[in-house]
């Protein structure tokens, strides 16, 4: 596995593990980080589909799929400037740029590990 590869298995590993707790245990997560809970069906949706993110990660990763790998690197910076930008317009708690600070993280070690596949 290269090392682009790993980075998104690890990621998709992460996005799994947070996708079956926003299904089966959302409020738990929320009160982590201080986020109101809530009874509405849109935090179990969202675990669904951060779940099979998760998927098609590690399914990428495993087929060694480089046009996904840069694909996400773009993706996953702008996670978190969306994040922010939520957060300078009061829409959404500080705590949740900790969300995008991950995903900026694994964009970096993604792009760090496609620069070194592709030297010569």
């Amino acid at each position: 596995m290269t090392p682009a590869a790993r980075s998104i298995h690890v990621f998709g590993l992460y996005l799994l593990g947070l996708g079956v707790l926003l299904v089966v245990a959302p409020n738990e997560l929320l009160g982590l980080f201080g986020i109101p809970t809530t009874t509405e069906v849109w935090i179990h949706i969202v675990g669904v589909l951060v779940f099979f993110l998760g998927v098609y990660y590690n399914i990428t990763a495993r087929h060694g799929f480089e046009p996904f790998f840069r694909a996400t690197v773009w993706g996953r910076f702008t996670v978190l400037a969306s994040l922010v930008v939520f957060v300078r317009l009061g829409m959404a708690p500080p705590v949740l740029i900790l969300f995008g600070l991950v995903d900026a993280a694994g964009a970096a070690w993604t792009w760090a590990g496609l620069r070194r596949s592709s030297r010569p």
